[in-house]
């Protein structure tokens, strides 16, 4: 029976709700749970097992917990409100403690003790749950790691297989966790010379799908990493023991490591990361992220129905506001670009829909795009940080877009694009855009994009 893994960073700023502006900072983490929430529909799991580091724990038994119903809020973070919930699906957390004590290794139900306050979810669950299913569609069996060997974890991994087996149920198995928390100076752990090299080594060893290697790494350097998730991670390895891995991301902006990933048998991981027919990614065997599946939508549905979708109640990354660019390609020849500096709409997802229609019909060099070109069309969304003054000397065109102003007068060129190397071209190019000629003074800005695929 097929297994889904999802490895799974935890942290609450990347929460909007908790973070606001600061969770952009995040965003490629975010993303990247965005593309697992698309992957774990696609796979449309009966039970999502999640094992989190911050659940209560043992240090030599492992928790499950068979509270009917569970739930959480990111109250202690500062954002109320909204509670995610989701039901227990018992009759696997019961099998899995019998079949735990069957072979003799301690376990302890959480939901019979209340001194383990069973039904409550900490962050290491509702952060990527928050991703994977804010609905709380599908039932969920909550795990707690413990002290105890990195092989009985791996066993306990096995056992769950085993149980998902009996029972019938097709289950995704989710490895909360994050990585180092000691990669810079001020750290919440503080900091270690040798964080970064831990995760470089996770990041290979996941990549590689070794998950039995994770056992095997040096103790020292373990612990002076600083990390928690681990042991999740050596767990899944047990659920999928063939596992191949496909890293979606990796950062680590506020001096913890966060790796996202997924992990399943070879020939199921190739399936669902195969685009569906007629969708193209630019990324070729990535599935697409959230901001470009919207702005595909937009594109088919008004081409060929000349209708503007609907944004609903956009979250996550879509309800923010920021200023997008919506860049369409056909054979990588580029055959539409529109955008916005500033926000202006009340959200990124308004933002996108308006910019992909213009890209689509009003951009000047262009004519309107027809039906037979949506078949190929290429399509990248550019989400642009707020401008900065600077001057020539601060211009990298590999990292940052520039705008050029003269008067009423205004040009923009988006970073990292092909052929332009160097500051002089990028600003050059941005002039000419803006009609302003040559030897004019011109006020400069440079800005940071978010480029999704």
């Amino acid at each position: 029976m097929d297994i889904l893994g999802i490895i799974a960073p935890h942290p609450p700023i990347m929460v909007h709700s908790v973070g606001g502006h600061d969770s952009q900072v995040t965003s490629a983490s975010a993303e990247a749970m965005h593309q697992a929430a698309s992957v774990l529909e696609k796979f449309a799991p009966q039970t999502v097992v999640i094992m989190s580091p911050h659940s209560p724990a043992a240090q030599d038994a492992f928790l499950v917990d068979t509270a009917a119903h569970t739930s959480g809020t990111f109250e202690q973070f500062g954002a109320g409100g909204t509670r995610l919930s989701y039901s227990t699906d018992v009759e696997f957390a019961r099998a899995l403690l019998s079949a735990l004590d069957a072979e003799e290794i301690d376990s302890i139900d959480r939901g019979t003790a209340r001194s383990l306050e069973p039904g409550i979810l900490d962050h290491g669950v509702l952060v990527p749950m928050s991703f994977l299913d804010p609905t709380g569609r599908w039932p969920i069996v909550n795990l707690s790691l413990s002290w105890l060997p990195y092989q009985l974890h791996r066993r306990l991994g096995e056992i769950v297989a085993e149980v998902a087996e009996q029972l019938g149920r097709r289950i995704a198995f989710v490895a909360s966790g994050d990585c180092s928390h000691r990669l810079k100076q001020g750290a919440p752990a503080g900091f270690s010379p040798r964080a970064a090299e831990f995760d470089r080594a996770l990041v290979q060893l996941v990549e590689a799908g070794d998950f039995e290697g994770l056992m095997h790494m040096d103790p020292q350097l373990v612990e002076a990493a600083g990390e928690c998730g681990l042991r999740s991670f050596v767990t899944l390895g047990g659920v999928i023991p063939d596992a191949a891995a496909k890293v979606l991301a990796y950062e680590g902006p506020w001096g913890v490591g966060y790796m996202t990933a997924i992990a399943a048998p070879p020939a199921l991981l190739d399936s669902l990361f195969t685009p569906e027919s007629g969708h193209k990614s630019g990324m070729a065997g990535d599935a697409e992220s959230e901001p470009v599946a919207l702005a595909r939508r937009t594109v088919e549905v008004y081409v060929r129905e000349r209708r503007v979708i609907e944004p609903g109640t956009p979250e996550g990354l879509l309800g923010t506001q920021a200023g997008a660019f919506v860049s369409l390609h056909r054979e990588h020849n580029l055959r539409g670009c529109i955008g916005t500096i500033a926000p202006t709409a009340a959200t990124l997802a308004e933002e996108i829909i308006h910019n992909a229609i213009q890209a689509a019909t009003e951009d000047p060099r262009f004519p309107e795009l027809t039906t037979h070109e949506l078949q190929d069309l290429e399509i990248s969304v550019d989400v642009l940080h707020t401008p900065e003054p600077c001057g020539l000397e601060d211009l990298d065109p590999a990292r940052y877009g520039v705008i050029v102003t003269a008067d009423w007068r205004r040009g923009l060129l988006l970073p990292d694009l092909e052929g332009v190397d160097t500051p002089e071209q990028q600003i050059d190019i941005a002039m000419r855009k803006a009609g302003i000629a040559s030897g004019e003074r011109v006020h400069l800005e440079r800005f940071l994009v978010d480029r999704y695929h």
